[in-house]
């Protein structure tokens, strides 16, 4: 599962429900929350986040949690 497959799955929203307001099909949210390889663009997180009544720095906060610059030394 990705991190916005475990973000979804923590806040409990139906994906079907966030198909239909964003018009993000099912399927690729449904690749976006398990699919490793599924890159999500800037519009799909903002729509989400809206579909989903949270701010979207939240949403992108979160998935995003792991992400670090390189260390250069």
């Amino acid at each position: 599962m990705t991190e916005l497959g475990k973000f979804l799955s923590k806040k409990s929203v139906n994906k079907a429900e966030i198909s239909r307001r964003t018009d993000i099909t099912t399927s690729r949210l449904s690749d976006l929350s398990l699919k490793k390889y599924a890159r999500l663009t800037a519009e799909e997180l903002y729509l989400i986040a809206l579909a989903i009544d949270v701010n979207p720095s939240e949403v992108f906060e979160e998935i995003f949690k792991n992400v670090e610059l390189k260390n250069i030394a």
